[in-house]
């Protein structure tokens, strides 16, 4: 929203006339009276409307305090789909705020945009999207209805560009389906298969993730509602392609479903005769931000940005009523609107846990009272077992969050908290300004549609180690801490009981190793966020060293953990990514990954291994990995790192002497298979 509209949505407390006054202040270039009046207009208002958030964020940025105004630019997200303030956000950024962008985002990616249509005007939006889930895309759009050549010409700005992501912004008026088919499966699948060459052409070449728009069926449909009982009508057809590119999207293709969010803005809404004919652009301005959204939350989701556990209030959050004042039997869940709106959201939030989700729980009560609720109550879909964290005192929730994130190891960060009640929402906002907080409408029926149109647990892939991510944890919360027992650390240990499975990277563990290489922080020592397709890339290269590792103990199958990767440069083995889940920190593995890589440095005739870390403000824990194991330092600490070498004609050996490095049948005798062999025998599969 400009600054000289006056333009207000009243329903969140702003006033047209004060904000009209606003206006005037700016016009004035009395910026510190516009931005008392705009503070004073949106007291106690949890998210402002996108246009208060603009004003807000130049205000600020005029008044010279740049992070400021930043932070509220990057808010008109949150405001509403406004296209006009979005856009005014996005060139406040791009002009004036350009310095903080880099500071700000949490990952960089180089991003081509392909379409057949008008992009020029979205990319803005995208972008400022991106930012608010912590990415910054440099774009480069490729000209004009010019996407198909663009992909085949080799000299073409795409590959001078040379992206790490793709985006395919395409429409149904891309696709060659005629209006009506005498074999409508052999022209979607032929249809399909169009879109499915491209994907492999970009893979092939640019070693690229790639995020494809499906196709939003027009409306109306010619035929009607007899279209949906008509397989060969365009529209049916349509349907059976956006079915068949999801079923042979392989795990380096993200897909936006725009079908879906057609139908929720409404077919109308989407889609705009009088732009498509004026602009050539196939999606309204009321639609482009959301299509933004959706799009930036899908890119963050192949960054490793989504959000890893969801923290939830217990009194009218999961049930109606205060435990403490009515009691257990005073409590409303499961009977009656209300009751089912609680119970509905207690649904939702199972269907998160099992997509990987960890769920705890953070609340002002009294624990045990709390817990019996789990226990006994017959209506409660959420059962202790699907938390793995359950915190219930007086304490200030900003503490018990900070607490939980101890507690999983893993940053604050990694948190999206909900509670009904404002002033707790506002604490945490305040004393935790990593965590992501999700405000709750009064009503409970809508609490589902809060959380899930936040977009803040999109996923790229979903794995088996998803699936059994809560049990995982649980597992791990349960064992006895690292110094427990009345014997020696070894001890401990040995009674854990511990077996890894080493193999070098197969296919079918790439989104796995994916997810680990763009998420995890901790253990890493150069942070190198690789995508999937250069993952692959790695898996097939003769001068390369790999290998994934599984641990299991006596608590619990942890999954794939650890991933190394070396690659062999003028007869010095080079270590390119080593990393490690922080479910396993603590239990040697990391000797164990050393040990593997020394013996199969030998194996591949080269005595040298020369290793970097990279800091980071979240992997200090690494920063002495290299000198704990014999690791000869080569340059001295700064800021883009220390250079370590290992000469294993001196030095001493690294031993693995606590976990048993078992076989499956599918390993050779020496756990890491040659990697010749290796990708030989990817190109025979």
């Amino acid at each position: 929203m400009s600054a000289t509209t006056c333009e207000v949505d009243t329903t969140h407390g702003a006033p047209n006339e004060v904000m009209c006054a606003v206006d005037v202040h700016m016009r004035a270039g009395r910026f510190a009276a516009a931005l008392r009046e705009c503070q004073a207009a949106i007291a106690g208002v949890e998210t402002p409307p996108a246009s208060v958030s603009l004003r807000l964020a130049k205000c600020y940025e005029r008044l010279g305090d740049h992070s400021a105004a930043y932070r509220w630019a990057v808010a008109t997200v949150d405001g509403g789909p406004d296209y006009i303030a979005w856009h005014g956000a996005a060139s406040l950024i791009e002009n004036r705020l350009s310095m903080m962008r880099e500071s700000a985002a949490r990952r960089m990616k180089r991003i081509s945009i392909l379409g057949s249509y008008t992009l020029s005007t979205w990319t803005p939006l995208l972008r400022l999207a991106a930012l608010r889930r912590g990415v910054w895309l440099d774009c480069q759009v490729c000209p004009y209805s010019q996407m198909e050549q663009s992909i085949l010409d080799l000299s073409s700005d795409l590959y001078r560009f040379a992206p790490d992501m793709v985006l395919l912004s395409v429409h149904e008026k891309d696709t060659r389906l005629p209006a009506f088919s005498d074999d409508p499966e052999r022209d979607s699948r032929t249809e399909a298969l169009r879109w499915v060459d491209m994907w492999r052409t970009l893979a092939d070449r640019l070693k690229v993730a790639i995020v494809h728009h499906n196709f939003a069926l027009p409306e109306p449909p010619p035929l009607g509602h007899c279209s949906v009982k008509t397989p060969g009508s365009r529209s049916s057809m349509l349907a059976r392609v956006n079915a068949l590119l999801g079923e042979q999207a392989p795990p380096d293709v993200g897909i936006v479903d725009c079908e879906r969010l057609s139908g929720v803005v409404g077919k109308r809404i989407w889609y705009d005769p009088r732009l498509w004919h004026a602009a050539k652009c196939p999606v309204s301005v009321k639609a482009q931000p959301l299509l933004a959204r959706h799009t930036a939350a899908v890119i963050a989701a192949e960054a490793g940005l989504t959000r890893k556990c969801l923290v939830v209030d217990l009194d009218n959050t999961l049930w109606g009523g205060i435990i403490g004042e009515d009691g257990p039997a005073g409590i409303r869940v499961g009977n009656g609107p209300e009751g089912e709106a609680f119970g509905s959201f207690q649904e939702y939030l199972l269907a998160l846990k099992n997509q990987g989700v960890l769920l705890a729980v953070c609340s002002k009560n009294d624990e045990e009272q709390a817990m019996q609720v789990f226990r006994n109550d017959p209506d409660m879909k959420l059962r202790l077992p699907d938390f793995v964290a359950f915190v219930a005192n007086w304490e200030p929730k900003p503490s018990n969050l900070r607490r939980i994130a101890d507690l999983l190891n893993v940053g604050l960060d990694s948190l999206v908290f909900v509670d009904d009640t404002p002033a707790e929402r506002e604490a945490v906002r305040r004393l935790t300004p990593e965590v992501e907080v999700i405000p709750l409408p009064p009503n409970p029926a809508l609490y589902i549609d809060a959380v899930a149109d936040s977009l803040l647990f999109e996923r790229w892939s979903y794995t088996d180690e998803d699936r059994g991510r809560t049990e995982t944890y649980r597992a791990r919360l349960n064992a006895p801490p690292l110094n427990a027992g009345s014997g020696e650390l070894g001890a401990f240990y040995e009674g854990l009981r511990m077996s890894a499975d080493v193999r070098p990277i197969r296919e079918v563990d790439l989104p796995r190793i994916a997810q680990l290489v763009g998420k995890t922080n901790q253990f890493n020592v150069t942070t190198r966020r690789h995508n999937l397709a250069q993952l692959r890339s790695f898996s097939t290269d003769p001068n390369c060293l790999h290998f994934t590792v599984r641990l299991r103990d006596c608590y619990a199958d942890h999954g794939l953990v650890g991933v190394l990767i070396a690659v062999v440069k003028d007869n010095v083995l080079e270590l390119d990514t080593w990393l490690m889940s922080c479910r396993v920190i603590g239990r040697t593995v990391d000797a164990l990954m050393l040990s593997e890589l020394c013996a199969g440095a030998r194996r591949m005739g080269v005595s040298t291994i020369r290793a970097i870390y990279a800091p980071t403000a979240k992997n200090g824990l690494v920063r002495d990995i290299f000198e704990r194991f014999g690791f000869s330092k080569l340059s001295v600490d700064a800021d883009d790192g220390t250079e370590w070498l290992l000469d294993l004609r001196e030095a001493r050996p690294i031993r693995n002497e606590h976990i048993e490095v078992v076989s499956d049948g599918e390993r050779d005798d020496d756990h890491i298979s040659e990697t010749r062999g290796h990708a030989a025998g990817l190109a025979q599969s």
